[in-house]
């Protein structure tokens, strides 16, 4: 092949010569003329062009003022979730119900499961800081009533601070519905009150007895001791009565017999009279004391025995639902420190502004952001705070339209410019630059309109049409023509000269 091409080159040498001179020629013939300038060329590119009108066409739509700021997008409220585990007699080890990240935490849900029992989320602001027995008192009492009425449970007067009989037996109903038995009584409990029961029956027994002894001696003296009384006054009355008759009188009989019928009248008033029933009675009180004491024992037995509420089964937590963000504690292991992390279930952005722009700005006005894929997305204003006076930056909330999972999980922790309308026009209108706007020779506004080639200058036919104008937004300005003006959208107007 190649020795073909040379025999074909070698035969028309000359032809081929001739043909590579033009070539070259003609790239020649091309730089010369792109880079080579005549003087007088030159000249004329170096002079100015002619002067023309600055213009920009009339626009119309809506026009808006807006504050822009940016924002970070997150869940509100972060908070570490640490429990208490003092209560527990052995290892907080995890056995179970280990939410994952993004799980949300609402009344009754089951936060963890620690040694086999259940951490109950209920609402509160109060942490559960220690465990909850018949006869406490206290604010965390009252939160305790608080939640258990928000979960439909009867737990007594919510406003008393007492845990009393009504809030322990909250408990169980508590542990049945969300599905785990409640916490066991103590270690012996059974036991002390079954003995402090029968001490109550044997302290009754004791105190029938007093009284059984108590009636027998105090129903008075029998028929027949107060009938031999009553025969040995009459014995003692015939004798006296025999010696005062005898002859001679003897003073000295009729004197002893006188003191034996006294003495036989004071015995028989002795038998009638009511019985010395003293020590039966105080037996009886002692017994009556012993019963009391019986019975207090059984109570105490019987409270220390009711249904009671572990710290460590319990987290309260305010603002339910909650998101779970992040979580430390594993199935298997110790809990030790943060178990997790939790944040409002309501995504929220939150962004600060300057004082100035900040006192424009109402809660409930509505704001937009942009979204990963660049469409607008729609947000209220929630709270706007004045910060500390040295910042001047004000913090501005936003509640963000319904987003879904996937947009949640690309905005999470993002950083977006938030526009924020401040004032608007009622529907469409014309606007044109601010820079189009003069003042007429009374103070009128004005703008003035090309109606020919903008390229002629001051030579160009324009003419002035007075205008109202409105709202004013970056940079330009919403204009209405006066009485016979014309002014319609893409008619050019002149900024500049």
């Amino acid at each position: 092949m190649f020795t073909r091409w040379r025999r074909v080159f070698d035969g028309n040498r000359a032809l081929w010569i001739v043909a590579a001179v033009a070539v070259a020629s003609l790239v020649v013939g091309l730089l010369v003329g792109r880079f080579v300038v005549s003087p007088a060329e030159a000249s004329a590119r170096a002079e100015p062009p002619e002067p023309g009108l600055i213009t920009v066409p009339v626009e119309f739509g809506e026009l808006s003022n807006d504050v822009t700021i940016r924002g970070e997008v997150g869940y509100a409220d972060a908070a570490e979730i640490t429990l208490d585990t003092s209560s527990l007699t052995g290892p907080a080890i995890v056995t179970g119900r280990v939410p994952e990240a993004g799980a949300e935490f609402g009344p009754l849900a089951v936060a963890l499961e620690i040694a086999g029992r259940p951490v109950i989320v209920l609402p509160g602001d109060l942490p559960a800081y220690r465990t909850l027995r018949f006869g406490m008192s206290g604010p965390d009492v009252v939160q305790f009533k608080q939640a258990m009425a928000a979960v439909g449970i009867n737990a007594g007067d919510p406003a008393s601070d007492v845990f009393d009989a009504a809030a322990a037996a909250a408990v169980p109903a508590l542990y049945d519905l969300v599905g785990y038995a409640p916490p066991p009584p103590p270690e012996g409990g059974d036991e002390a009150v079954r003995a402090a029961s029968e001490g109550v029956t044997a302290a009754q027994q004791s105190l029938a007895a007093a009284n059984d002894e108590l009636n027998r001696a105090g129903s008075g003296a029998s028929a027949v001791a107060l009938r031999e009384a009553d025969n040995q006054v009459a014995s003692a009355q015939r004798q006296l009565d025999a010696a005062r008759m005898a002859v001679p009188l003897d003073p000295l009989v009729v004197a002893d017999l006188e003191d034996a019928l006294a003495l036989a009248k004071l015995r028989r008033d002795e038998v009638a009279a009511a019985p010395d029933t003293r020590a039966q009675r105080a037996a009886v009180d002692a017994a009556r004391s012993q019963v009391a004491q019986a019975q207090e024992a059984l109570t105490r037995a019987r409270e220390e025995a009711l249904p009671f509420l572990p710290s460590s089964e319990v987290l309260y937590l305010a603002a339910l639902p909650r998101r779970v963000d992040a979580v430390t504690a594993a199935r298997g292991s110790i809990l030790q420190g943060v178990a997790m992390t939790v944040s409002g279930a309501t995504l929220e952005l939150t962004g600060s502004a300057a004082e100035a722009d900040a006192t424009l700005l109402q809660v409930g006005g509505e704001a937009s952001f942009e979204l990963p894929d660049g469409a607008s997305h729609r947000a209220v204003i929630a709270e706007v705070t004045p910060g500390e006076e040295s910042s001047g930056r004000w913090t501005i909330g936003f509640t963000p339209d319904p987003l879904t999972p996937e947009q949640i999980q690309q905005l999470q922790g993002a950083n977006v410019r938030v526009s924020i309308p401040v004032g608007a026009t009622e529907g469409e209108v014309l606007f044109v630059p601010l820079a189009a706007v003069t003042a007429g020779p009374g103070g009128e506004s004005r703008v003035e309109v090309v109606d020919g080639d903008p390229r002629d200058g001051d030579q160009a036919e324009t003419r002035l049409v007075d205008v109202e104008t409105g709202l004013a937004a970056d940079g330009s300005v919403e204009v209405r023509p006066v009485e016979s003006g014309e002014l319609e959208e893409g008619d050019l107007v002149v900024v500049g000269r």
